[in-house]
């Protein structure tokens, strides 16, 4: 096990699980809510987080798949009414976004929407952002190291929430807690933390450390996420995930692009859920092909860092391994229809991920990808 100082402070490693008590004392926190959802509580990881925790502790378990909102203002609700002095977030990247979005409302005014990058956010969020403590249990969204919250206004607009003030205190970064994660998930959650990789390599902002952290972390990623899709018990494996994962998360402060331009999107659609991992995986393919003419050398360099040979068609790669990985062919599977495309397309264009796009994507473009990701 070891502590790494960037960005955040980080405890990495099996039984990293077990510093979580000497690091409530550490912050001060005597009361925090501890934020989760159901499938963790499912899991046994609830209980075993709350081990570690004072004695009473409250738990809010009412998060979303793609958090709301709504449950943001629930979970302010109860740890107000419970007289919280922090939170600890146990999950993946919802019920850690969603912690982001109560530590910024417990200490700043409402409403959430004026804290949105897109509307001038980032300078109305101070440094009072109430003390939050993530635990990840998959190696994806890199949420524990992020300075972004993802969360889905009543509206249906989801959108992003972004300061160095919403990076969580410490990550608490323990693969013991990924071995029980379903295949389906160790999968989409996966390629999401690779799309991370991918996306950062290409944003077009100069950021050469953060371009060398995402091109480790995504040959990690490509090297072992067969071998924990099949073993989820195999500890290298799911330490490497995690890790690259994190380096994912690490990386993105240089930005992402139309991927996650387009899932943010999809992710607000009310009338069907979807799951962002998968969304990444699906369309991260089409999005390189259009980008690979505005990305010089970086290709090459991707496909050294993941060992491919030097005439490698990335693209095709990335889709053979979610063929094999059991990731849905399209998104007309997962319930997306063509009537959704003017609505996606809209707030595509108006994500904050849109800007870093090496190609300038229009409305066209993005209406081409959804089509080629239709499947």
């Amino acid at each position: 096990m070891a502590r790494i100082n960037y960005l955040t402070s980080i405890e990495f490693g099996a039984g990293a699980l077990g510093t979580l008590a000497e690091t409530v004392e550490e912050f001060g926190l005597e009361r925090p809510l501890l934020v989760a959802d159901h499938g963790v509580l499912a899991a046994g990881l609830v209980a075993e987080a709350l081990e570690h925790l004072p004695a009473g502790t409250p738990v809010f378990l009412e998060t979303p798949p793609n958090p709301t909102e709504g449950a943001v203002l629930a979970a302010l609700e109860q740890y107000r009414a419970e007289g919280c002095d922090g939170i600890v977030a146990i999950g993946g990247g919802s019920p850690i976004d969603l912690a982001k979005g109560v530590a910024l409302l417990a200490t700043h005014p409402g409403p959430l929407e004026q804290y949105a990058l897109i509307y001038g956010g980032l300078d109305r969020i101070g440094a009072g952002v109430a003390p939050l403590i993530a635990i990840p249990t998959t190696a994806g969204t890199g949420a524990e190291v992020g300075r972004a919250a993802l969360l889905t206004l009543e509206d249906g607009r989801k959108l992003g929430f972004i300061s160095p003030h919403l990076i969580p205190k410490r990550a608490i970064c323990d693969p013991v807690l990924t071995y029980g994660l379903p295949a389906g998930l160790t999968a989409a959650t996966g390629l999401d933390a690779l799309s991370h990789c991918i996306e950062t390599l290409c944003s077009p902002r100069f950021n050469p450390p953060a371009e060398a952290i995402a091109l480790d972390g995504a040959g990690r990623i490509w090297r072992n996420i067969e071998t924990a899709w099949r073993e989820g018990r195999n500890a290298p494996a799911r330490a490497e995930m995690m890790m690259g994962a994190l380096m994912g998360g690490l990386a993105f402060q240089k930005g992402l692009g139309a991927v996650h331009a387009l899932s943010h999107a999809l992710g607000g659609l009310k009338d069907v859920s979807l799951h962002h991992g998968t969304l990444n995986a699906i369309l991260m393919p089409p999005v390189l092909r259009l980008n690979a003419p505005e990305i010089g050398d970086k290709l090459s360099r991707l496909r050294e860092a993941m060992g491919l040979p030097p005439a490698t068609n990335v693209a095709r790669e990335l889709e053979a391994l979610n063929q094999r990985l059991g990731i849905p062919a399209g998104l007309r599977v997962l319930g997306v229809r063509e009537d959704h495309f003017n609505w996606v397309v809209e707030r595509a264009l108006a994500d904050h991920s849109h800007a870093t796009n090496p190609h300038h994507a229009t409305a066209a473009d993005y209406r081409s990808l959804l089509e080629a990701a239709m499947g």
